[in-house]
Protein backbone atom coordinates (compact mmCIF):
# COMPACT_ATOMS: atom_id res chain seq x y z
CA UNK A 1 0.00 0.00 0.00
CA UNK A 2 1.18 3.43 -1.16
CA UNK A 3 2.80 5.68 1.90
CA UNK A 4 0.29 9.10 1.94
CA UNK A 5 2.21 11.97 0.97
CA UNK A 6 2.55 14.58 3.86
CA UNK A 7 2.22 17.76 2.43
CA UNK A 8 -0.69 17.01 0.49
CA UNK A 9 -2.08 15.49 3.83
CA UNK A 10 -1.43 18.91 5.57
CA UNK A 11 -2.84 20.63 2.79
CA UNK A 12 -5.42 18.88 2.46
CA UNK A 13 -6.23 19.57 6.23
CA UNK A 14 -5.51 22.84 6.46
CA UNK A 15 -7.80 23.41 3.51
CA UNK A 16 -10.59 22.00 5.24
CA UNK A 17 -9.80 24.07 8.35
CA UNK A 18 -10.19 27.64 6.53
CA UNK A 19 -13.36 26.25 4.88
CA UNK A 20 -14.94 25.60 8.38
CA UNK A 21 -13.82 29.10 9.54
CA UNK A 22 -15.06 30.63 6.74
CA UNK A 23 -18.65 28.75 7.12
CA UNK A 24 -18.20 29.61 10.74
CA UNK A 25 -17.89 33.49 9.59
CA UNK A 26 -20.70 33.49 7.57
CA UNK A 27 -23.02 32.27 9.74
CA UNK A 28 -22.01 34.49 13.10
CA UNK A 29 -21.97 37.51 11.45
CA UNK A 30 -25.37 36.97 10.07
CA UNK A 31 -26.65 35.29 13.58
CA UNK A 32 -25.03 39.05 15.02
CA UNK A 33 -26.94 40.77 12.78
CA UNK A 34 -30.32 38.92 13.09
CA UNK A 35 -30.53 38.88 17.16
CA UNK A 36 -30.08 41.06 20.02
CA UNK A 37 -26.54 40.60 21.71
CA UNK A 38 -27.62 38.42 24.86
CA UNK A 39 -27.11 34.83 25.61
CA UNK A 40 -30.28 32.99 25.29
CA UNK A 41 -29.62 30.94 28.46
CA UNK A 42 -28.46 33.49 31.02
CA UNK A 43 -29.84 36.92 29.45
CA UNK A 44 -26.09 38.17 29.36
CA UNK A 45 -25.58 40.91 27.71
CA UNK A 46 -22.58 41.84 25.19
CA UNK A 47 -21.21 44.19 23.98
CA UNK A 48 -18.66 45.35 21.06
CA UNK A 49 -15.85 44.98 23.85
CA UNK A 50 -17.10 41.66 25.30
CA UNK A 51 -18.57 40.43 21.92
CA UNK A 52 -16.15 37.64 21.25
CA UNK A 53 -17.55 35.62 24.63
CA UNK A 54 -21.04 35.33 22.54
CA UNK A 55 -21.12 32.13 20.58
CA UNK A 56 -23.66 30.60 18.02
CA UNK A 57 -25.34 27.31 18.86
CA UNK A 58 -26.96 24.98 16.80
CA UNK A 59 -29.79 23.67 18.15
CA UNK A 60 -29.83 20.33 15.93
CA UNK A 61 -26.02 20.24 17.10
CA UNK A 62 -25.41 20.06 13.27
CA UNK A 63 -22.83 22.83 11.71
CA UNK A 64 -24.03 22.14 8.64
CA UNK A 65 -27.48 23.17 9.24
CA UNK A 66 -27.65 26.90 8.76
CA UNK A 67 -31.17 28.33 7.10
CA UNK A 68 -31.13 32.01 6.15
CA UNK A 69 -34.04 32.54 8.37
CA UNK A 70 -31.42 31.53 11.77
CA UNK A 71 -34.23 29.08 12.70
CA UNK A 72 -31.63 26.73 14.03
CA UNK A 73 -28.99 29.27 16.00
CA UNK A 74 -28.95 30.65 18.96
CA UNK A 75 -26.52 32.68 20.49
CA UNK A 76 -25.06 31.54 24.04
CA UNK A 77 -22.17 32.91 26.27
CA UNK A 78 -19.45 30.94 26.30
CA UNK A 79 -20.06 29.31 29.68
CA UNK A 80 -23.80 28.48 28.68
CA UNK A 81 -22.31 27.39 25.31
CA UNK A 82 -20.40 24.86 26.93
CA UNK A 83 -23.01 23.91 29.28
CA UNK A 84 -25.24 23.06 26.64
CA UNK A 85 -23.28 20.82 24.74
CA UNK A 86 -21.89 19.27 28.42
CA UNK A 87 -25.88 18.46 28.77
CA UNK A 88 -25.76 16.90 25.45
CA UNK A 89 -22.94 14.70 26.53
CA UNK A 90 -24.71 13.94 29.65
CA UNK A 91 -27.96 12.85 28.13
CA UNK A 92 -25.96 9.67 25.96
CA UNK A 93 -25.80 11.67 22.47
CA UNK A 94 -22.21 10.46 22.86
CA UNK A 95 -20.15 7.77 21.74
CA UNK A 96 -20.12 6.39 25.47
CA UNK A 97 -24.42 6.35 24.82
CA UNK A 98 -23.91 4.11 22.08
CA UNK A 99 -22.51 1.91 24.16
CA UNK A 100 -25.26 2.17 26.29
CA UNK A 101 -27.82 1.22 24.03
CA UNK A 102 -28.72 4.58 23.16
CA UNK A 103 -28.92 6.08 19.68
CA UNK A 104 -27.47 10.04 18.58
CA UNK A 105 -30.18 11.00 16.03
CA UNK A 106 -29.59 14.59 16.51
CA UNK A 107 -26.16 14.78 15.45
CA UNK A 108 -25.00 14.38 11.73
CA UNK A 109 -22.43 16.52 11.30
CA UNK A 110 -19.42 15.16 10.14
CA UNK A 111 -16.05 16.75 10.30
CA UNK A 112 -14.23 14.39 7.67
CA UNK A 113 -16.87 13.73 5.41
CA UNK A 114 -15.96 13.65 1.90
CA UNK A 115 -11.88 13.76 3.02
CA UNK A 116 -11.25 10.76 1.49
CA UNK A 117 -12.64 11.76 -1.99
CA UNK A 118 -10.30 14.88 -1.60
CA UNK A 119 -7.61 12.92 -1.29
CA UNK A 120 -8.47 10.63 -3.94
CA UNK A 121 -8.84 13.45 -6.43
CA UNK A 122 -5.60 15.38 -6.17
CA UNK A 123 -2.93 14.00 -7.56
Amino acid sequence: MKKPDQAKLDRIVAQARTQRDDREKEYRAQALKMYPWVCGRCAREFTLKNLQELTVHHRDHNHDNNPADGSNWELLCLYCHDNEHSRYLEAGHSKAGHAQGRQDTATTFKAFAGLGDLLKGDK
